[in-house]
């Protein structure tokens, strides 16, 4: 099996979220000038980058990060390719039971991480949701920013997280073929929190 990191590398000018603060990456201390060792210091939102949503982001009485079950971060995934949409409805996922883990390949693998944040990305909407979680769904990702559209986060949102539903947004995914793949999902461990950065990755078979 071939590992393949689907995460984005977390570096200044990288796009965020309208609002939120840039990423920050600086000197501590460097040998160059005269320290003994090579230290940083970084800033970033718990939604920077390829990041995770805990319940609690959008449920008050929700579950925080290091409260979600583990075991999700690990399994088997379905890759869903839909690149002819600007919205994903119920209608557009595939006939039969979907996989545990259900992540969407889009057009919006063609956004460089580099580019300013694109408004007109691919998302879910309400009802492709609750198909996701009628059919049982434990994780769902995407290769953009959020799993819910501009302007109109809080429906999508609130079905999935509202049923425990843990959401990876902004996976790299422009190489991984549709079908079902491993997948290993790493937040940062960090207490109480309402989502993290993690690092991906998707099991490709030689």
């Amino acid at each position: 099996m071939r590992w393949v990191d689907v995460s984005i590398p977390m570096r200044v000018g990288m796009a965020v979220w309208p609002g939120d603060d840039p990423f920050v990456f600086e000197p501590d201390s460097r040998i160059q000038h005269g320290a003994h060792c090579n230290t940083s210091r970084v800033a970033f939102g718990t939604h920077t980058g390829t990041h995770c949503d805990a319940p609690w982001h959008f449920e008050d009485e929700g579950n925080r990060l290091d409260e979600v079950d583990f075991s999700v971060f690990f399994g088997r995934a379905q890759v869903i390719e839909l690149m002819g949409l600007d919205l994903i409805r119920a209608e557009d996922l595939p006939q039969g039971r979907l996989l545990d883990r259900v992540l969407f390949k889009t057009r919006n693998g063609a956004y460089s991480t580099g580019e300013p944040f694109q408004k007109d990305f691919v998302a879910l909407d309400q009802s492709a949701a609750q198909r996701l979680v009628d059919e049982g769904v434990r994780l769902v990702g995407i290769d953009y920013l959020s799993i819910a559209p501009f302007g109109n986060s809080d429906p999508t949102h609130h079905t999935l997280l509202r049923h425990n539903v843990f959401v990876v947004e902004g996976l790299q995914l422009q190489g991984i073929p549709a079908g079902a793949h491993e997948f290993v999902v790493l937040p940062m461990p960090l207490a109480g929190a309402d989502g993290a950065p993690c690092r991906a990755f998707v099991g490709l078979d030689t």
